[in-house]
């Protein structure tokens, strides 16, 4: 009865989408007036850092070669200061500094100064492209002073049990900012602007703390289940229904687009937020002069495609998605190996689902972060799967592709060369050739392909790709068809002396390769 009831609710969520209004036709994804394809770069890992020059300044340096390759817009690490110099910056300490005071140890956040950060976001637009800032809306951490409230421990497992009685805790909940001394926002938090935390002073114990001290609602209601409610996850967790915060919040919306000259943002950790105030929160800030196609895509952790529908129903065609279904598919498509069928890569995912909601990816610092410890949350893209992923999100028309500096750049996190030598590859190609209609050949469980038939600017491409090294490469082919190119040659845009003919009828048989990842290409004579 179960089962039954859940196959319900997820036929009348789809339903229901029906009347939801796509979200990326109505965003900026890149410069306007552009007719290329739109690509996005999430332009850091969990641990980057640059040997001889500031993030900021390395961003400044790499963006004509990020435009080159394509790129339109750059998701950027959270730009405010941390809890420590170190910090990645979804260790909020202070929204409103950008490492422009000394707070925290150092002047700058981890990645640079105020000044590299402008001067990075101003380079990137004079390339062409458009900058989206990472939201961290959810938590502060690195508080000034201790404070004494009332509280009461809840069950981790289920936040709605408490498991002791009300009593006084001390926490670390008062944040003063004295570098910054009330420039750009005279607000000063306190235990008032929280609803929960996981330290108590008194007892020195770590735990679930709901405050419940007079004026605290408790939990949001409007945030995910999971663990019974899912509005705390680390460090202080933010109040969105008391009037202090939500005016602070709304006006930083505006000021950090003002002050760097981005064009939207990554939301972080949106299923623990309240979803009327982060609703609000956008809204809000595409409400001004030049933003109605301001860009946004939230972060809600789950490869269950039925938990993601209720939220893309709550947010009216307001933000994007990023499409965890599929990074899960590729996940298990990279363990299983030879055994997983390719023809069912897409099933399940929200690019197959709701095309013009997903912003498609591999892997991003998330990932990167669990593989190197280790933990059993990591759903890292091996290599074995990780170049015919990309061709999957870079070169096909539907969803919005963003591509992981992991995986293109040098690092000691996770980099392969062989990796990133196909992805730069699939780049160029998704920027020349990958356009107009597509047709699918998903006819072998090992080798799959599918056509792009160009435009009016373009020739289009056809692609192979398969998960099965000991193909015979001379046996396993696609025969698919090119449409108006009859009687042409097609070349490999990896080695141009790998050619395939097409008869009079536009059909041509195309192998993949020993990389297990083949882009075909109409050879310039013919054209």
């Amino acid at each position: 009865m179960d089962l039954i009831y859940r196959q319900v609710s997820y036929w009348l969520d789809c339903l229901l989408l029906k009347w939801v209004p796509p979200s990326l036709p109505a965003m900026q994804l890149g410069p306007g007036g552009s007719s290329q394809n739109p690509t996005m770069v999430q332009f850091f890992t969990w641990n980057a850092r640059h040997p001889d020059m500031s993030w900021w300044e390395h961003l400044a340096k790499e963006a004509s070669h990020l435009a080159e390759l394509g790129f339109t817009q750059i998701w950027l690490p959270p730009p405010n200061k941390a809890m420590e110099q170190t910090g990645r910056g979804y260790d909020a300490y202070d929204l409103w500094d950008l490492g422009e005071f000394d707070q925290k140890g150092s002047v700058a956040t981890r990645w640079g100064t105020k000044e590299d950060l402008l001067r990075a976001c101003d380079t990137a637009r004079q390339c062409g492209m458009n900058v989206i800032i990472d939201a961290v809306l959810n938590h502060k951490l690195g508080a000034d002073r201790s404070e004494t409230f009332r509280a009461v421990r809840v069950d981790p497992l289920n936040r709605l049990r408490d498991i002791e009685n009300e009593r006084p805790i001390k926490g670390w909940t008062a944040f003063d900012f004295p570098g910054r001394l009330g420039k750009y926002s005279s607000m000063r938090w306190n235990f008032n602007h929280f609803t929960g935390l996981d330290w108590d002073e008194l007892t020195q114990t770590n735990g679930i703390f709901r405050i419940s001290s007079e004026g605290h609602q408790g939990w949001s209601t409007w945030v995910d289940t999971e663990n019974g409610n899912y509005d705390y996850l680390l460090g202080l967790d933010i109040d969105h229904h008391h009037p202090e915060v939500r005016g602070d919040l709304f006006s930083w919306g505006s000021w950090i687009l003002d002050t760097t000259g981005a064009c939207g943002f990554r939301l972080d950790a949106i299923k623990h937020m309240d979803r009327r105030f982060l609703l609000e929160f956008i809204e809000r800030t595409r409400n001004h002069p030049g933003r109605k196609r301001l860009f946004a895509v939230s972060e809600y952790w789950s490869a269950n495609l039925q938990s993601i529908i209720p939220y893309i129903r709550a947010f009216h065609g307001q933000t994007s998605f990023f499409d965890v279904p599929l990074h899960e598919n590729f996940h298990r498509a990279s363990k299983a190996g030879a055994s997983y069928d390719l023809r069912t890569i897409f099933e399940g995912s929200l690019v197959n689902l709701r095309p013009e909601d997903a912003v498609t990816f591999v892997d991003n610092h998330d990932q990167s972060l669990f593989q190197q410890v280790g933990q059993s949350l990591e759903s890292w893209v091996d290599t074995n799967f990780k170049a015919q992923a990309y061709a999957l999100v870079l070169l096909r028309c539907y969803g919005y592709p963003c591509i992981f500096y992991g995986d293109l750049y040098p690092n000691d996190e996770c980099f392969d060369e062989r990796t990133s030598r196909i992805l730069k590859k699939l780049l160029l190609a998704r920027k020349s050739f990958a356009y107009g209609p597509m047709v699918d050949y998903f006819e072998h469980r090992n080798c799959i392909g599918f056509v792009r038939m160009g435009d009016s600017d373009h020739a289009g491409c056809v692609v192979v790709l398969s998960n099965d090294p000991m193909l015979d490469l001379t046996m396993s082919k696609v025969r698919m068809n090119v449409g108006l190119h009859q009687g042409a040659t097609f070349h490999s845009f990896f080695d141009d002396t790998r050619t395939v003919a097409i008869d009079h009828d536009g059909w041509g048989a195309f192998p993949s390769s020993e990389d297990c990842v083949e882009v075909w290409i109409k050879t310039e004579e013919n054209q």
